[in-house]
């Protein structure tokens, strides 16, 4: 179901989202703005597309017994504002008023601690397969109403998670078209 007319209600949530509530998540520092927009890229497991493991890391209800892998990441508390699944369906974590704890240790424009000013968009995929059109079609309309609810967040202010923790994180991958995203978004 793709939706181009996205709205972000009074308590930061998008209206029109599936609401899976993180615990992960805690208030930003008093009279912090929301300035950037940071994209990422999640498969659980690995390569593997679909399924319920995305929403139970994010909500700390992964098994670390379904996977080999999830027993390195179940203890993990991390969270996005948002994911857009490989058929455009948009799940909200964490409200846009609170701090998710999806970018880590960071860097953007001289300061650290992304999470305190910025917006974390997971896209279901990996850094070397192609995103689908809908996840494009659903992150321009997410963050056309981003930007228009929160103004810090131009163009200039849109990034991966490889470039606020280079060396550290590589997502969303060289597969991610940026050029197509910001044509999107205009």
């Amino acid at each position: 179901m793709l939706n181009k007319n996205w709205s972000i209600n009074h308590q930061g949530w998008l209206a029109e989202a599936r609401h899976c509530p993180s615990p992960f998540f805690n208030q930003r520092p008093q009279g912090e703005p929301v300035s950037l927009l940071v994209v990422h890229g999640i498969s659980l497991p690995p390569g593997q597309f679909g399924g319920p493991h995305i929403d139970e890391l994010f909500t700390g209800k992964l098994d670390p017994q379904v996977h080999p892998y999830f027993a390195e990441i179940a203890h993990l508390e991390v969270s996005a504002h948002c994911l857009i699944r490989r058929d455009g369906e948009v799940v909200q974590y964490v409200s846009f008023l609170d701090r998710a704890w999806h970018a880590g240790r960071s860097q953007f424009d001289g300061r650290e601690n992304c999470n305190d000013f910025s917006i974390g968009i997971e896209l279901e995929g990996t850094d070397d397969s192609d995103y689908s059109d809908a996840q494009y079609q659903q992150l321009a309309a997410v963050t056309r109403v981003i930007q228009q609810t929160y103004p810090a967040v131009t163009a200039e202010r849109i990034t991966g998670h490889s470039d606020i923790a280079p060396g550290r994180k590589t997502d969303p991958g060289s597969a991610f078209d940026w050029a197509l995203y910001r044509n999107l978004t205009k």
